[in-house]
């Protein structure tokens, strides 16, 4: 039998430009995944709902403005790491208020669906890309 690892919930938006183009951050070095490139987001803190996750990492990550009413559950991804388990719930996003900044990443991409696979991405977002590419 395989040994108990622990859920971690992880919530992730798309953010979804007017030319349908899909934001994504490359990982700065010192974190786990350094250079990899992801969709924004974060962990979600206890008694905090993924919505509510998303608003406060999308404002410390890229200094936007973020309502509930704009989050769209779309799609999520589950994937089993070393010494964890991910579920991370990814949510559409097509309005937000504030310039997209990159304040805890190395860089930023506006990235067609079509072309998100160019782009190396962490196991857990790898499967995303699918979707949004066949979907949005």
């Amino acid at each position: 039998m395989s040994e108990e690892k622990k859920l971690l919930l992880v919530a992730a938006a798309a953010l979804i430009d007017v030319d349908g183009r899909v934001l994504i951050c490359q990982r700065p070095p010192g974190k786990a995944l350094a250079g990899l490139w992801e969709f924004p987001g974060g962990k979600v803190e206890a008694g905090e709902t993924p919505e509510a996750c998303l608003i406060r990492e999308l404002n410390e990550e890229l200094g936007i403005i973020v309502n509930q009413s704009c989050l769209a559950p779309f799609v999520f991804a589950t994937h089993g790491y070393e010494t964890f388990h991910l579920l991370m719930p990814l949510f559409l996003c097509r309005r937000w208020e504030g310039l997209v900044t990159a304040r805890e990443h190395t860089a930023l991409a506006w990235v067609k669906p079509a072309r998100l696979t160019e782009y190396p991405m962490p196991p857990a977002d790898a499967p995303l890309v699918a979707w949004l590419r066949d979907l949005i």
